[in-house]
């Protein structure tokens, strides 16, 4: 028998925090032991240190760059593997390559170039995040108006035959789109072939919202950035997202995109389960780079902003690490629930919870372990170690 044994940490399996040994062979996490277990033969002990804790790894299903890498620039197989390693050292273990409104050319590329790095056993890569181009023009936020449109047939079709490229490497296909700008029949043709429809950048109304989680919309994109707000006769597609049953809201907590009273209005109308963290993250993530090319216009980073040159908000300049941190200071939850924002709950979203989000037997052995100040020291991605310093 070959493997690993994890022995003396504290463990966060995803429901509750014990003291286990883990034993990882191969991808997989082969069986969780009681504390002190004698390691097989063949199998190697690795000792922990006792203030340690090791927690399922990060799922981020929005990230549109990192390491100097820009998806939409590079819509690339080695550009998607290379944001997953810049994202990795946060604790990101799992994440969605994210390409925003641009030409049809690119968004095919990006979206092919995903599924090849989806089939790369231990990159990281677990799909793609399609933000658009399907968005209502005047709440595009950074997007370009010029490639902004409505669905065509050939995007459809385009769209409908991804999930199969996907589908074999255990990859998800996310699309963003506005419900004012696709029919409800459009978003269930979508849904039927394997594609998960978040609601995103858009003007709906709260009925349009409600007809659009009817035909199978089960998610919301960056919840209250690029919508309108709230209103007393007209809630909207964020008054939707936070009362439809059954939908995960992703939420960028940084204390930028979202005033913190505000994102604990969203957990009390959520509940548990209801929000995920997303980072939204640039090509800064993992650099000291202080500016950015996106459409040909220079994005500033700036007192923990990206923002363009009149102030319009570009991404976001988070890990998913910081976002756990911001989670239990800014939104009040605890440890384990910010941990489940981070790794259970995208995992249910993107219906892979039977294989990631978890510390448990049979799962992969994605984990991510946490010092006392919960700054990442290290992770294992398919079972395999990499210290967070390299």
């Amino acid at each position: 028998m070959t493997g690993t044994l994890l022995t003396g940490a504290r463990v966060f399996t995803g429901t509750r925090t014990i003291n286990a040994d883990i034993l990882i062979q191969g991808e997989r996490v082969a069986a969780v032991l009681p504390p002190g277990s004698t390691a097989p033969a063949g199998v190697a002990l690795r000792r922990l240190s006792p203030d340690m804790l090791l927690a399922p790894g990060f799922i981020d299903t929005q990230v549109n760059g990192g390491g100097g890498v820009l998806f939409n620039d590079t819509p690339t197989r080695e550009a998607a593997l290379a944001i997953a390693r810049a994202h990795r050292r946060f604790g990101t273990t799992a994440l969605l390559p994210t390409f925003i409104t641009d030409r049809v050319e690119g968004m095919q590329a990006a979206a092919l170039a995903a599924a090849s790095a989806s089939a790369v056993i231990g990159s990281g890569v677990i799909g793609v995040h399609l933000e658009g181009p399907f968005l209502t023009p005047e709440r595009r936020g950074v997007h370009n108006l010029d490639h902004v449109r409505q669905a065509s047939e050939s995007d459809l079709d385009f769209l409908e035959g991804l999930p199969d490229r996907f589908g074999a490497h255990d990859a998800r296909v996310l699309l963003s789109l506005a419900p004012d700008r696709v029919t409800p029949a459009e978003i269930t043709r979508l849904v039927a072939a394997g594609v998960i429809v978040a609601g995103a950048h858009s003007a709906a109304s709260f009925a349009q919202t409600l007809a659009a989680v009817d035909a199978g919309l089960t998610g919301f994109t960056h919840l209250f950035n690029a919508m309108p707000p709230l209103a007393n006769r007209e809630p909207g597609i964020a008054g939707a997202a936070l009362t439809a049953r059954d939908t995960v809201c992703g939420i960028i907590v940084d204390g930028v995109h979202v005033h913190p009273a505000m994102l604990r209005l969203a957990l009390a109308a959520k509940g548990p389960g209801g929000l995920m963290l997303v980072t939204d993250a640039m090509p800064p993530t993992g650099t000291d780079a202080t500016n950015f090319q996106l459409y040909g216009q220079t994005i500033h980073r700036r007192d923990g902003r990206l923002v363009t040159d009149d102030g319009t908000l570009a991404g976001a300049d988070i890990d998913m690490a910081q976002a756990v941190r911001n989670a239990i200071h800014l939104m009040g939850v605890d440890v384990e629930e910010a941990l489940r924002m981070a790794s259970l709950y995208p995992a249910r979203f993107l219906h892979l919870d039977d294989r990631l989000g978890r510390i448990q037997a049979g799962w992969r052995a994605d984990l991510v372990l946490l010092d006392q100040t919960l700054t990442v020291t290290g992770t294992w991605v398919a079972g395999q170690w990499r210290d967070a310093a390299e």
